[in-house]
């Protein structure tokens, strides 16, 4: 019988254990999309780096991984975006405040804040994909005089769809920031852009030499702005993506989440794509 060392750490809450969390208040971004925000049940320290995520817990429905979305400048507390879509996630965003979830993370790595720091930064994400990437747009508003000019390009399926308006409209008025959106269909209402998010980038000012570009959303948006990416001069090195697998355990325990040779919850989810870059060019993987 082969034995499977497990490290002590695993026991302890909040690893391999749920820690109760209770919900401070439940945010409706969307039509099936709210922002749950959480504390720890002993007021414990919730520092996260923006692109980790977390397990999430409802108790005698399941547990789900989701990304963080909160500003890391806050310590008190966690932010979810989570789009109702099966019993865990819909339990979740049924519950009101004062009520309690379990909590597992945060996991994986995050955006190369650091790296990117006295540079431009590009933030390419499609639907939800916007959630984890909220938290670096907090930090380098926050931070301003540590980077260059901030560019967002979020693509949508719809207007209803998109994820936090108010701060969308607010970050386009921000000096040093330029935050386009598009929608796939707009309706008779929408007078803003409409077509795929790849069709923003004649709009956006860049330069590639001196900008890190960090991409969230479906497989084959990211596949598709790669090559705009690419085509637009910027370095393999410098595109930076969140991938998205059956995650389970958060530690690369369980095997659920293995890509190649990597385990999504362990080794990203937040990946640079020239260390990838066979993987994501195979379909289906």
């Amino acid at each position: 019988m082969v034995t499977i060392p497990v490290p002590e750490v695993a026991a302890t809450p909040g690893f391999l254990v749920p820690e109760p969390f209770v919900v401070r208040r439940l945010t409706r971004e969307t039509q099936d999309t709210f922002t749950l925000t959480v504390a720890s049940h002993g007021g414990g320290d919730t520092s996260f780096v923006p692109g980790q995520f977390s397990m999430l817990w409802s108790y005698g429905v399941g547990e789900v991984p989701i990304s963080i979305s909160g500003d890391p400048a806050e310590h008190d507390c966690l932010s979810y975006t989570i789009r109702s879509v099966g019993a865990a996630t819909q339990a979740l965003v049924g519950r009101r405040a004062g009520e309690t979830i379990g909590v597992r993370g945060p996991f994986g790595h995050g955006w190369p804040l650091a790296e990117a720091r006295g540079r431009d930064v590009l933030i390419v994400a499609g639907g939800i994909g916007l959630a984890p990437l909220r938290g670096v747009i907090y930090h380098v508003l926050r931070n301003r005089r540590d980077y260059g000019r901030l560019i967002l390009l979020y693509g949508s399926r719809s207007p209803k769809d998109l994820l936090y308006r108010k701060e969308l409209a607010a970050w386009a008025r921000l000096p040093d920031t330029q935050a386009l959106v598009t929608v796939d269909y707009g309706g008779l209402n929408w007078h803003g852009r409409v077509g795929v998010v790849t069709t923003l980038f004649k709009y956006a000012r860049l330069h590639p030499e001196r900008t890190t570009a960090m991409v969230c959303g479906p497989e084959i948006m990211m596949r598709f702005v790669i090559r705009e990416l690419r085509a637009g001069g910027f370095a393999r090195e410098d595109i930076h993506l969140s991938l998205e697998r059956n995650m389970r355990c958060g530690s690369g325990f369980c095997g659920h989440c293995q890509w190649g040779p990597w385990f999504i919850c362990k080794d990203g989810p937040v990946f640079r794509y020239d260390r990838i870059r066979p993987l994501v060019d195979r379909h289906e993987l």
